[in-house]
């Protein structure tokens, strides 16, 4: 484990003026240059260099991960491979090999857990896939465009479209709302417990959801290059800028960006342990995983790890603490404990 010098550790709040509002709550372009992106593209992982230190913990046996969640009512890790495009559905007690393998239609981008069910986004064919936990019962669901996240919200499901730019919500297999804004991009979304929050990677900002309303509110430039996102134990969504090198810290209702604190080596994947407050960030340059107390004022790092090469996704065992980094370049599903 290595710290941080203390010159490192130097969060920077951004307060005022620094923290700008990418569009007004009334839905008004803001034009303000500070704010959009010139020639837009979404950032992308640093390329890992060749493993040269041997990665921590144990190592499974997976063709290249595109994205990985737990699920801890049923105790189970789903990994999304892209070749063939399926996921593997493993029991987090016994991580020997997967219980089942669950084909899809299309590789997956994303993938996210809530209550014995994973939601697989499947831009490449317009389709959820939902996955029901630890059998593997597969059913699709069509979206009209790339569906890039889905995040369940009790019985409804929360989609972020990118091409079209929006936040539908899917009640029955049916689209009972379509949320539009200022977004460039719709890329992600996160559910905090307090607020819903949309992450838009080529202008690289966050824009908050009111999905009752049916309406986008404020949005904040997240960084130079907005990458992925979680919520943590305060309600707020986390985001790593692959770009500038930096975990971002935003609080909701209202959006307001509380931390910036930077982190070298190619910060891009993110998972959080709700149980002990950390946050796990994956550094692609340097094959490497890092966990930071998110609890204080600023976060301090607590844990580095080497990984399999292109560590791209992360996920975490919350009852055990056991971190979970999934390998892009075929490398393997990495089993750490911290």
């Amino acid at each position: 484990m290595r710290r941080l010098t203390a010159a490192s550790r130097i969060a920077i709040p951004l307060v005022g003026a620094l923290a700008l509002s990418a569009c007004s709550a009334s839905g008004q372009d803001n034009t303000d240059s500070l704010q959009v992106v010139a020639n837009p593209v979404a950032a992308k992982p640093a390329v890992s260099p060749a493993v040269t230190t041997k990665p921590a913990g144990q190592v499974l046996a997976t063709p290249a991960v595109s994205a990985m969640a737990t699920d801890e009512k049923t105790r189970t890790l789903a990994v999304a491979v892209t070749q063939p495009p399926s996921v593997l559905v493993y029991d987090l007690d016994s991580l020997s090999t997967p219980k089942a393998t669950v084909p899809l239609p299309g590789p997956a981008e994303s993938l996210t857990t809530s209550d014995g069910q994973a939601i697989a986004s499947i831009p490449t064919k317009g389709e959820l896939a939902k996955i029901a936990l630890p059998g593997g019962q597969l059913t699709t669901q069509p979206v009209a465009g790339q569906p890039t996240a889905g995040v369940a919200d009790g019985p409804d499901t929360i989609v972020a479209v990118r091409d079209r730019k929006a936040v539908e919500v899917l009640a029955g297999g049916a689209v009972t709302k379509t949320i539009t804004g200022q977004l460039y991009s719709a890329d992600d979304v996160v559910d905090t417990g307090q607020g819903v929050v949309v992450l838009d990677r080529l202008r690289t900002a966050v824009f908050s959801v009111d999905v009752n309303a049916g309406t986008m509110g404020e949005g904040l430039r997240a960084g130079d290059g907005a990458a992925n996102a979680t919520s943590d134990s305060y309600g707020r969504v986390l985001v790593t800028d692959a770009r500038a090198g930096a975990l971002l810290a935003f609080s909701v209702g209202p959006l307001i960006l509380r931390q910036r604190y930077p982190v070298p080596g190619g910060i891009y994947g993110i998972a959080y342990d709700h149980q002990r407050n950390l946050a796990w960030v994956t550094l692609t340059g340097q094959n490497q995983v890092v966990g930071f107390d998110v609890r204080g004022g600023e976060p301090t790092e607590k844990y580095r790890f080497p990984t399999v090469r292109q560590p791209n996704t992360v996920s975490v065992d919350d009852r055990s603490g056991r971190v979970l980094v999934g390998s892009a370049a075929g490398e393997g599903t990495q089993v750490i404990q911290p």
